[in-house]
């Protein structure tokens, strides 16, 4: 099938296939009403035994087909028969001789159909929708006149990029091996619904049987078809899935929430709290969290006046991971600051800081975020950004969604984000959704140690969100060396996700911090680190439930937002928020009236809260409570209903410690072993030039257990003389031999490194100025050019600087790259992935997917043969050929020649001098590649000023190289 999603001539042609081998049959999946609640398992059970009479008798598609529904027929969900009828299937060992079609009307989503694909149906024919998008035109609804066919035909094409998309960031490249693949966790259905229809699922919490299920769907069938004649639905309910609807799906934020917690925030009225409290923590219809189903256990209560001040407890507040560039100028700094006053944390998010905030303001305040992000192509990435931090962050999530991509609309890129950001203004930016230089906990190790390199004196936390395995993954982090996790919860998140992410993707926090706590406590690794959750954190109550199942610091984001004059319009990725507060339009700007005393009274108001029920639950100060999740109970709800049949126990377990005594909070430090790297030599022999500006040449042999060589040294740099760093060629270090990961990491503006060697993965990540060069021996009998000189995911965020390499480089080049100049020989898949800016050549082969995701910058690529077009990505760039008699690109000519000329300077490549002794019948075979985006926003900014449009130099620290 060229397409999962059927039409309804291809389902007719397919359900009545009668030729040669080939033969079809159609199984009903409805039921009679008059069977009642039982219906629903013998109707399962019955479809599952036609599937192998059928496949008995040769059949080879087998269709599943709800099209008898009606007013005395009742359908199946297609999840549960798809389900049932593939492990039915499975079990007989007879899934692989027959093919699984939906004929149904319940999908609609893209989630729809990734569930029904993922649990093992080849091809789903959604006949309402089709009936849907014909009435709705019918109507006057749907812009466009389109025919019925092309509306089916967009429609499907929406549900293919979408489930694209989801298949895409769980790293599964064809639909064969998604199909029946299983990526989901159940939340709330009971053990024999799993056994049966999702098998090899999780589903931790229990919850609703067969039976339930049954009545819901008799429920569904009465609404559809009324029973009682003089009963009319002339509209279905708005369900209120992504907006609030008051007849629709409760929302945790709603009018009655937003209202009061602004005008708690704005009087700092505790009464005024207590009400927005009361409707987060005990009003019946807020009850859609795991933890509104929590009930804390009676205990002997202490004086509130024996527990720790809110100034105290606020400090273990933290500001969720909102960019520069989501959040104007003004709501950003206003949280930093708000955040510094009482002893907090703010996050950067991935969008970079601006080094003007990391001065003191007049007053004393600090703009400066203390946790700073370095996110999946960590924008912004400098030494100076991570020396200017209390805590690094290593962002594994885009957040609270597995695997997401956040994006930045072109709108939203102004002049200052751009500078921020190291990208053009106004050109789309986008994060790639896997961590590039991540592929195992060794990676991680080796990322942490390199940031540990670059701020020994921050902490670095690792980002993760709610899953399943999460504690698994956050041992092997803390075995990583690292000093802080947050777990984040399916609530929070990004504005830029996808609808099917924002409803479908993560789990409660409360599940992975049970399941992270629990983890390390048995592991004996829970004294290690600290643990932190976030995600639609409201009250105080959210604050000790967290703390009780094993966190001791909370993130809260929508909520101070809200205290700085949000009024949840939800449109923030439009730059049109009507308060200022996530728009870059500065009209919209000047209307921002939030102030960083409304943040501080919100948060000591939720101190408060938690104050009060420690009080009440005994305990002295907050960290006390950490980890007691015996001091939980589950609610007992009246009514019954599906939440009763939630079962809480595993989480509400105590784990028990490896050793005796063990501590379950962060109590000792991680041992990252920075006193033996051979960066300690090379600062005390650069003492001279760390102090008096004086030039000094270091010349040592180097092997690969010599890590992150000229970070360590980078660091002591930028405290010492500021982001400018030192005049060029300062610092020369000379290395011979084969150097380990990350050599020149985040490498300062004033420093040298030349390898005479090869190097492994990450030469370059981060690179902050510095030059970087690589070459073989003189007297190597190799060809360099044929041979790999560098590993993998080279210069990885670069922002400026220099690097040459005479050989090939490995897969992953100049990933995010957006400053720095770079000449190679030969590239792996993926070169200039993602790239925001600089310059890059190569002299050689490249990989397949080159430019992929590619906003900004240009690259030059040598194609004597011309298979260059062909292993490059071009959805987002332009491919053009050298012309000398043409005159178009007379600047590209000479900046590509002063490039190679370089090259050739610095690691006296063979290749380099041939094509220069050669240039004019060589220029010919190269390719510029440049995104169009980028290209337009400098003609568009060129004809504003009234000038010949131009490409902007790139970023470099060398005046030799500099392009104007």
């Amino acid at each position: 099938l060229p397409h999962p999603v059927l039409t309804d001539h291809e389902m007719a042609s397919l359900a009545q296939l009668d030729h040669g081998d080939w033969h079809s049959a159609v199984i009903d999946i409805t039921y009679p009403c008059e069977a009642g609640p039982e219906g629903l398992e013998r109707a399962l059970e019955r479809i599952c035994l036609e599937a192998s009479r059928w496949i008995q008798e040769n059949v080879r598609l087998l269709v599943l087909s709800d099209r008898a529904a009606g007013r005395d027929r009742v359908p199946l969900s297609a999840l549960l028969a798809v389900g049932a009828v593939h492990h039915h299937l499975v079990r007989t060992s007879e899934r692989t001789m027959v093919s699984l079609l939906l004929e149904t009307g319940e999908p609609r989503s893209v989630h729809h159909f990734c569930t029904l694909l993922g649990y093992g149906a080849d091809g789903i024919n959604p006949y309402l929708a089709y009936e849907a998008l014909q009435e709705m035109a019918d109507q006057g609804l749907l812009d466009g006149e389109w025919k019925q066919e092309e509306r089916i035909a967009r429609y499907r094409e929406a549900l293919g990029a979408g489930i694209l998309k989801v298949m895409a960031k769980m790293g599964i490249s064809a639909l064969a091996s998604y199909r029946g693949a299983q990526i989901f966790e159940a939340i709330g259905l009971a053990p024999e619904v799993m056994d049966r229809c999702f098998r090899g699922s999780a589903s931790r919490l229990k919850g609703v049987g067969f039976r339930l299920l049954a009545e819901e769907a008799l429920r569904r069938h009465e609404l559809a078809w009324a029973r009682k004649p003089d009963v009319r639905f002339p509209s279905l309910p708005n369900p209120g899935e992504f907006h609030w609807r008051p007849e629709g799906e409760r929302h945790g934020w709603n009018p009655d929430t937003v209202v009061a917690a602004r005008q708690a925030a704005e009087t700092g009225s505790y009464e005024t709290y207590r009400e927005f409290a009361r409707l987060v923590n005990e009003d019946e219809q807020s009850r859609c969290t795991i933890r509104s189903l929590l009930d804390f256990r009676e205990h002997n209560p202490i004086p509130l006046d024996d527990v720790e001040p809110a100034s105290e407890i606020v400090k273990n507040f933290t500001t969720g991971a909102m960019s520069f560039g989501a959040l104007s100028k003004e709501a950003h700094e206003t949280l930093a600051i708000a955040m510094n006053r009482i002893g907090a944390k703010s996050n950067s998010g991935e969008g970079g800081e601006d080094p003007e905030r990391f001065a003191l303001l007049e007053n004393g305040d600090s703009r400066r975020s203390a946790i700073k992000q370095v996110a999946s192509g960590r924008f912004g990435v400098t030494m100076d950004y991570l020396v200017h931090a209390d805590q690094l962050q290593i962002k594994m999530a885009q957040g609270a969604k597995p695997g997401e991509g956040g994006e930045l609309p072109g709108r939203k890129v102004s002049d200052a984000i751009a500078q921020v950001r190291h990208t053009t203004p106004g050109v789309m930016l986008i994060s790639p959704p896997p961590h590039h230089d991540i592929y195992s906990i060794e990676d991680l190790a080796q990322l942490i140690f390199d940031l540990k390199n670059a701020n020994p004196a921050a902490d670095v936390s690792v980002k993760l969100v709610s899953a399943v395995g999460v504690g698994t993954v956050a041992a092997g982090v803390a075995k990583a060396r690292s000093e802080h996790i947050l777990i984040s919860g399916h609530d929070g998140g990004t504005g830029a996700s996808p609808l099917t992410s924002i409803k479908h993707a993560g789990l409660p926090w409360e599940l992975g911090i049970s399941d992270v706590h629990q983890t390390l406590v048995l592991n004996g690794l829970r004294d290690r680190v600290r643990l932190e959750i976030d995600g639609q954190m409201k009250t105080g109550r959210d604050v000790v439930v967290g703390a009780l199942l094993g966190a001791e610091e909370f993130g809260f984001s929508t909520a101070p937002l809200l205290a700085m004059g949000c009024i949840m319009m939800r449109k923030c990725h439009l730059n049109t928020c009507p308060v200022g507060v996530t728009t870059q339009d500065p009209v919209l700007r000047a209307r921002f009236a939030g102030t960083p005393e409304h943040v501080i009274n919100y948060l000591f108001l939720v101190a408060e809260e938690v104050r009060e029920i420690l009080a009440s639950l005994g305990f002295r100060r907050l960290h006390d409570a950490v980890g007691r999740c015996d001091m939980l109970v589950q609610r007992q709800l009246e009514g019954g209903g599906p939440a009763a049949t939630l079962d809480f126990s595993a989480m509400l377990t105590p784990a028990v410690p490896a050793h005796p005594g063990a501590s379950v909070i962060r109590s000792r430090d991680q041992i990252h072993h920075l006193e033996e790297v051979l960066d300690q030599e090379l600062i005390r022999r650069a003492r001279p030039a760390l102090e008096n500006r004086e030039p000094v040449t270091i010349e040592m042999p180097v092997r690969n257990v010599n890590r992150t060589l000229g970070t360590l040294l980078s660091n002591h740099i930028v405290r010492r003389h500021g982001p400018c760093g030192l005049p060029d060629d300062t610092v020369r270090l000379r290395f011979t031999g084969s150097a380990g990961q990350s050599l020149g990491a985040w490498l300062a503006n004033g420093v040298t490194l030349e390898l005479v060697g090869d190097a492994n993965d990450y030469v370059g990540k981060g690179l902050s100025g510095g030059r970087l060069v690589v070459r073989p021996p003189p007297e190597a009998t190799f060809v360099a050019e044929d041979n790999v000189i560098i590993g993998n995911v080279a210069l990885y965020g670069a922002t400026s600087g220099e690097a040459f390499f005479r050989g090939l480089a490995g897969e992953r080049f100049c990933v995010r790259n957006s400053g720095a100049l770079a000449v190679v020989e030969g590239v792996g898949a993926h070169g200039c992935e993602y790239m925001t800016g600089g310059r890059v050549v190569i002299l050689g082969p490249t990989g397949r997917n080159f430019a992929a995701g590619m906003s900004g910058g240009i690259a030059y690529a040598w194609d004597p043969v011309g298979e260059f077009a062909g292993r490059c990505n071009q959805d987002l760039v332009e491919l053009d050929r050298f012309d000398r008699f043409s005159g178009k690109m007379k600047s590209d000519e000479a900046e590509l020649r002063r490039l190679i000329e370089a090259h050739v300077r610095y690691t006296g490549s063979i290749r380099g001098q041939a094509i220069l002794n050669e240039w004019d019948s060589r220029l010919s075979e190269f390719v510029r590649v440049i995104p169009t985006d980028y290209r337009e926003a400098m003609e568009r900014r060129a004809r504003a000023e009234g000038e010949r449009p131009s490409i902007p130099a790139p970023r470099t620290a060398s005046r030799r190289l500099s392009v104007t």
